[in-house]
């Protein structure tokens, strides 16, 4: 069983910053995809940046340029930079780890961290 925690949400201003961590029971190298979704009030959960096995990394069109990941492998620990923050940045932002096991996609989910950009 993998275990993901993040951490590192909370209430700011527009224009804001925060990082979020997210710890992992395992390693992270190696894994088919490991990133950040985020889920708004009323909204489908989208991506917004992940680590590909590929060795690139893929970002939502809107936070392009403002947020950053970045990983430790030696602390199993992905981070998500978030610069100039805006109110619609507002959700719960999800860690998730992808793996391929014998063909079948499993996807792991933490709990979430609330995020909140008031204007």
């Amino acid at each position: 069983q993998v275990r993901l925690v993040e951490s590192g949400g909370g209430l700011v201003q527009a224009g804001g910053s925060l990082r979020l961590s997210c710890a992992v029971s395992r390693s992270i190298f190696n894994v088919n995809a490991m990133g950040w979704y985020r889920q708004a009030p009323g909204k489908q959960r989208e991506l917004v940046a992940a680590f590909i096995s590929s060795g690139s990394t893929n970002y939502a069109d809107s936070v392009k340029g403002r947020f950053t990941i970045s990983g430790d492998n030696a602390k199993n620990t992905v981070y998500l930079q978030m610069n100039s923050l805006k109110p619609e940045d507002t959700a719960v932002y999800y860690c998730n780890l992808r793996r391929i096991v014998a063909g079948v996609e499993i996807n792991y989910w933490g709990q979430g961290t609330q995020v909140t950009v008031s204007s």
